[in-house]
């Protein structure tokens, strides 16, 4: 049983991500520091912050809006991890297991808000 937003599989792997795209960003260029790299790392961390809010929400239909507000952070977070694989900040080899966990968390925040709206 649920009790906590913390118990949620897709919020645990929604703050692995964070962490795994902060190992990333931190080897970015410094003039990136305000550019890119703050761009990069706020998405992430509005994925896991957007589902702990919406748990803590009146009704599952706002609980619902707040996981479709993180799908969109995690939308964000992977065109900006795109991108930075097309400015050479990070390898592709790199990013691979990253794109992996956000293809992951996707389909988990989808479940979550379709089971939320029924």
């Amino acid at each position: 049983m649920v009790e906590s937003y913390r118990d949620l599989i897709v919020w645990q792997k929604a703050m692995d991500a964070v962490e795994d795209v902060y190992q990333l960003a931190k080897d970015f260029p410094e003039y990136e520091r305000y550019g890119l790299w703050s761009q990069f790392t706020r998405a992430a961390v509005s994925i896991p912050a957007n589902i702990a809010e919406g748990s803590r929400r009146g009704s599952r239909r706002d609980y619902a809006q707040f996981v479709a507000v993180a799908r969109g952070s995690l939308a964000e977070a992977e065109t900006f991890l795109m991108i930075s694989v097309r400015l050479g900040y990070i390898v592709q080899k790199q990013a691979e297991p990253v794109f992996a966990s956000f293809d992951e968390i996707s389909r988990m925040l989808n479940a979550l808000r379709a089971s939320l709206l029924r």
